[in-house]
């Protein structure tokens, strides 16, 4: 039983569950301290020390229309259950911060769409105080997977330092919440419309270890290589296991990048992506697009360039991360439980 798991639980046993509203202390407009609801499932799981895997919810909002949205949703918790780990989606739904959701609050958070405000973690306060619904980026979810005692995060790709960012210092919160928060994210690297030699950089600067999958050189989303090498590489699952408990039991307090390539098959043409960036970069800046609208508009924009090659890829190097995330933490869990790596399949 994961002892590190088990302590965080009893700490926080009183901010798991949401307020019933009959006996709401802090009355009809205010809020008490319960302010975190986690799933009966993802709860057990965390206090018997087995797999736990934490996913983002903005994909599900703002990353592909209704309902491909929902059905990618459910293939990647599928994808989670069948290699051994208990997936849990992280949203925030009328204002209540929720780890692990239902079929039917999934289904919510989908039809929702881009209604669902996309939260980072800078948005946490405004969209619980306001009861909202918010769906969490990676720097979000990796506060609530750290909160509750979640260690691994799988995610399609990180955000970055953006082009011309020395200008505008357009840098995602997604980095700086990497330097302060012990979770390992799993990722096929940065989004390639970013900047990927100065997000590496950046990296470095907050102290964040950043290992790439069965590969030397850093992905670039949409393609296996960046041009880019990092000074770590990972080969197994039980590898990227060992980095958890070591950085864990360091208490370095920053967490972990892994850089899994997309699969080959499913790699699109990098000239054939860039150019069509390019062009999504050129009409967000003619069009004053910045900030976090941005992302979203470029990702939409160069799937509609690439003919829907781009969400193609998009879907299936996420898929691809939810499997060896799910792996990993299959592996952690033996690590933690029994000292040592059973065989995994």
């Amino acid at each position: 039983m994961s002892s590190s798991a088990l302590s965080r639980l009893s700490n926080l046993r009183g901010h798991f569950h949401p307020t019933d509203s009959n006996n709401d202390k802090g009355g009809s407009d205010g809020l008490d301290g319960r302010l975190i609801k986690i799933s009966p499932e993802v709860s057990e799981a965390l206090s018997c020390g087995r797999a736990v895997v934490a996913l983002e919810s903005t994909i599900i909002s703002h990353g592909m229309p209704y309902p491909q949205n929902l059905e990618t949703a459910k293939e990647l918790e599928a994808i989670v259950k069948t290699n051994g780990a208990v997936p849990a989606t992280i949203a925030i739904l009328d204002g209540i911060p929720c780890v692990g959701l239902s079929m039917e609050e999934l289904k919510k958070l989908a039809i929702l769409g881009t209604r669902a405000q996309k939260t980072a973690r800078r948005d946490i306060v405004h969209v619980v105080a306001t009861r909202g619904n918010g769906a969490t980026t990676v720097s979000a979810t990796m506060f609530f997977a750290s909160m509750v005692g979640i260690p691994i995060f799988v995610t399609g790709g990180i955000g970055g330092v953006h082009r011309h960012g020395e200008h505008t210092m357009d840098i995602s919160s997604d980095l700086t919440e990497l330097g302060r928060t012990p979770v390992m994210v799993i990722s096929a690297g940065v989004k390639s419309m970013l900047d990927i030699p100065r997000t590496l950089e950046y990296l470095e600067t907050q102290g964040v270890c950043v290992a790439t999958y069965k590969t030397n050189e850093f992905p670039a989303f949409f393609t296996e290589t960046s041009g880019c090498k990092v000074p770590c590489r990972v080969d197994s699952p039980e590898d990227c296991a060992r980095l958890i408990d070591a950085n864990m039991k360091l208490k370095l307090d920053t967490g972990i990048l892994i850089a899994v390539p997309i699969p080959k098959e499913h790699s699109a043409s990098g000239s054939v992506i860039e150019s069509a960036i390019q062009r999504a970069l050129k009409e967000a800046r003619d069009k004053n697009i910045t900030g976090n609208a941005e992302t979203p508009f470029l990702l939409a924009r160069v799937n509609e360039l690439t003919g829907g090659a781009s969400l193609a890829s998009n879907i299936a190097l996420v898929k691809n991360n939810a499997f060896v995330g799910a792996r990993i933490a299959v592996a952690l869990a033996q690590l933690r439980n029994k000292g040592g790596f059973e065989s995994v399949p």
